[in-house]
């Protein structure tokens, strides 16, 4: 639960500077929803749930409103919170009503602010004095900061943001060319990509990858349904199709010289001709593509 609790307050401590506004400004993408549902049954650890939170944050998706952090000498999440992911899950409840019950948690001091900040202070100082190219863009996002309305402070960050994720995947992720797509990729384990056994025994597999298009056309990547998608696992016998992913409406559309970060998780079969995700540790994991313009094959250490 201690990982729930500190990643939500990240969350928290971005969002508490400015003014309240509306907590939703697109479509939640089916996965993020997927996740908060088996998060609410049990199906999926604490970790899996927020990475769907923090993508929302991270898009601009969605934004808490101002929140006072309260006291308290608990940690236990109340039982009503994971009831509102799934109803949420379920189209039950509202995006705002979810989100009050993340503001709930810090109201009441279950999520711990201040230790956060300074661990994010600590972090940004060390690659601040040890990357130049990293330290000149953070001071470009610092003054990002300093404007009031959320939607054009948004809008000075959202660039900025992209310039430091591509340039943290060139310098440091494994470079996978496939025809006019450059795939960068950090492995297993790295931040979006996991693997774990969650409480019911469900194995849950989670891809992050950036993609790159280094040609002078518009490249697309596609992923429709479970059924029709260019990208599984493969364990040398059998195909698993994904259980989430943040594909817009099927595609993720490249312009010339743009890059874009992806998700893909295996678990749970959701239907529309998808497969439950198995584990087998005598066998050999492949996260595979399948495009118009090449073929990828990316080996999996599930170990």
């Amino acid at each position: 639960m201690k990982t729930l609790f500190a990643a939500i307050s990240t969350i928290a401590v971005l969002l508490l500077i400015g003014s309240s506004v509306s907590s939703v400004y697109a479509d939640v993408p089916s996965w993020v929803k997927n996740n908060a549902g088996w998060w609410a049954e049990g199906t999926i650890d604490d970790d899996s749930f927020v990475q769907g939170i923090q993508f929302l944050i991270k898009e601009g998706i969605m934004e808490i409103p101002p929140t006072t952090q309260g006291v308290s000498s608990s940690n236990e999440i109340p039982s009503w919170i994971k009831n509102n992911a799934g109803w949420w899950a379920e189209g039950t409840i509202d995006d705002d009503s979810f989100v009050q019950g993340i503001q709930f948690l810090i109201k009441e001091g279950i999520m711990s602010i201040t230790q956060v900040q300074e661990s994010q202070q600590s972090v940004s100082s060390e690659s601040t004095s040890n990357d130049s190219v990293i330290a000149s863009l953070e001071a470009e996002l610092e003054k990002c900061s300093e404007i009031a309305k959320a939607y054009k402070r948004l809008d000075c960050e959202k660039p900025i943001k992209q310039e430091i994720l591509v340039y943290t995947y060139k310098s440091g992720a494994e470079l996978i060319q496939v025809g006019p797509i450059n795939y960068y990729w950090f492995g297993i384990p790295s931040e979006g990509n996991t693997f774990e056994i969650s409480p019911t025994g469900q194995p849950i597999l989670s891809i992050r990858m950036l993609a790159e298009n280094t040609s002078s056309g518009i490249v697309s990547l596609n992923c429709t349904s479970p059924a029709i998608c260019s990208y599984d696992v493969w364990d040398g016998s059998k195909s698993f199709k994904y259980s989430g992913m943040d594909f817009t409406s099927g595609q993720i559309n490249l312009n010339p010289g743009t890059a874009k970060e992806f998700n893909i998780l295996f678990g749970p079969n959701i239907g529309y001709g998808g497969t439950q995700f198995e584990y087998d540790s005598s066998k050999t994991y492949t996260f595979r593509g399948d495009e118009s313009f090449g073929s990828l094959n990316v080996h999996l250490d599930l170990e």
